[in-house]
Parts: structure tokens; C-alpha cells; sequence
């Protein structure tokens, strides 16, 4: 199945935290908490203005983002738990540092 989403909206798939820690220590799944880094999956077209023209969205297939921890609809998509969030609610786009770097 595919899935579009509408207007200024973004399908979001999680990005699962380490599961240790930079000093060698496994974290139990009760103590893992959500991740709020994720990969953007599928875009909308964009929003609407009051002029009827839409504008398109800063995000693409394949950015890695941050969002707040309680943003976004949790849906359940061929067996995988994916996010519906508006782009509002995406904080930024995590770049690697060396496609910074190759920028520059």
C-alpha cells in the first residue's frame, strides 16, 4: 500500500535510540524513552495560502528530523509505525557533517 499524505503534512518514520550509552552502559527497553529523531518517508504537496496558492514544503523523502516528543499520529502502515505530523511540528533537519562540509 502506498500512502500520500495531504496538504502541509509529512509521514515520519522513528529512528531507534542506541541501545547503549557513550560509556559502555545497556539500556533496559522500561528505561528507553521515545525517539525524536526520525526519517521523513512521504511529503505533501503543501499548504494552501489565502490566495489558493500552495506553497511547497522545506522537507524531502529521506531528511533525517527532529520533533517534539509528543508531536505527530501514530499509525500502523504494512507493519510499521509510522508518525503523521504536520511540517510545523518537525524542529529541523539533522545534516551529517560531511555533507556540511562537502557544502562549504
Amino acid at each position: 500500500m502506498t500512502f500520500r499524505p495531504l496538504h502541509d503534512r509529512v509521514v515520519v518514520r522513528r529512528i531507534e535510540a542506541q541501545e547503549k550509552t557513550a560509556g559502555g552502559i545497556i539500556i533496559p527497553d522500561t528505561a528507553k524513552e521515545k525517539p525524536q529523531e526520525g526519517e521523513i518517508i512521504a511529503v505533501g504537496p503543501g499548504a494552501r495560502d489565502e490566495s489558493g496558492r500552495v506553497t511547497p514544503l522545506d522537507l524531502k523523502v529521506g531528511d533525517r528530523v527532529l520533533f517534539g516528543k509528543w508531536s505527530g499520529t501514530e499509525v500502523r502502515i504494512d507493519g510499521q509505525d509510522l508518525l503523521i505530523m504536520k511540517e510545523s511540528d518537525i524542529m529541523g533537519v539533522v545534516e551529517q557533517i560531511a555533507e556540511a562540509q562537502k557544502a562549504a
